[in-house]
């Protein structure tokens, strides 16, 4: 039986096997304490006077009362080893600790590496039982793995009487993961989509924050700052109140003058000055997707040059509009 590492202290099962096996027979070989080097190093086993090769044991009695004594020992120094950090502080709790941080967790936390990112939403999600608000913004790849794997837990939550509300931009309102993603969830949840969102955001019972602290997302902030969290809480809801309803209601938005509402939303970002690639971002969609709506508004507002369907947008009365 193979030993483990252990403090000289303590006795491990192959050493008490072989400690017991000393006592009845009185001897050892050193080839076979070598199975568990605890029983030398603590003092159990001891070379016998006439052969140095063979190991005698210690009588169990005398064995426990140095183990007992060194414990004790190891003890004292500990509470000597206190009462000197005690005197070293007691000066200093004098000192008035105003600008010092606050008692308590952090209000702000640094989260490294995707799977520590999921646990820490993991493990607040299993305490809430209020609310869910969530900013997904869209990133370029396919959500379906990401939304597959929250999906447990956000079902979870609404089965406690809890709801959600989640902000996605207007391109996903096509989305077959997002869509199949509200067809499985059953009880109060809620889903609406803007032209353009903030950052990735979660905000949980209204007590902690989780948002990106890198471009990546390989990095999180994990926020439970009161003021904080009422911030992201009302940005989320004036968002909210400016989106579309995409579940449970979705209604058909319509073209106005032959320009579709995306065309609308690119126009108007046309007209800022921003690049292609600037407004698929923006607008969650792929530079080539953004590219092929700027053509058919070009077509439809007879422009010829970039320059001149900016003007031709001005000119137009487009964005003057209530969406």
């Amino acid at each position: 039986m193979q030993a483990h590492p252990h403090g000289p202290e303590e006795l491990c099962e192959a050493g008490l096997e072989l400690y017991g096996r000393a006592l009845r027979e009185g001897r050892l070989s050193g080839t076979e304490a070598e199975a568990a080097p605890c029983l030398t190093d603590s003092g159990l086993l001891h070379p016998a006077v006439t052969d140095p090769g063979r190991l005698e044991p210690v009588a169990p009695a005398l064995a426990l009362h140095r183990l007992l004594r060194t414990s004790a020992d190891r003890i004292a120094a500990e509470r000597r080893r206190e009462q000197r950090l005690a005197e070293t502080f007691a000066p200093l709790m004098h000192i008035d600790g105003q600008l010092t941080a606050a008692p308590g967790p952090p209000t702000i936390s640094v989260l490294g590496g995707l799977d520590r990112i999921n646990e820490a939403i993991a493990a607040a999600m299993a305490d809430a039982s209020r609310e869910l608000l969530a900013i997904q913004p869209y990133d370029g790849r396919s959500p379906a793995a990401r939304l597959a794997k929250s999906l447990g837990r956000d079902q979870d939550l609404l089965d406690r009487g809890g709801r959600i509300r989640t902000l996605y931009q207007h391109t996903q309102r096509h989305s077959p993961a997002v869509i199949a993603r509200y067809e499985q969830l059953t009880g109060d949840a809620e889903a609406r989509t803007l032209d353009q969102i903030t950052e990735r955001l979660i905000v949980i019972d209204h007590a902690v924050a989780f948002i990106p602290a890198n471009a990546d997302r390989t990095l999180a902030l994990e926020v439970r700052h009161p003021v904080l969290i009422d911030y992201f809480a009302i940005t989320f809801d004036r968002l909210w109140h400016m989106a579309t309803p995409m579940h449970p209601v979705a209604p058909t938005r319509v073209a106005f003058n032959g320009i579709t509402p995306r065309q609308h939303a690119i126009a108007a970002l046309l007209v800022e000055g921003h690049t292609d690639t600037v407004i698929a971002e923006r607008l969650g969609m792929n530079v080539r997707t953004a590219r092929v709506h700027i053509a058919k508004l070009a077509a439809t507002l007879g422009s010829e040059s970039r320059a001149q369907l900016g003007y031709l947008i001005g000119r137009s009365g487009i964005l003057d509009r209530e969406e």
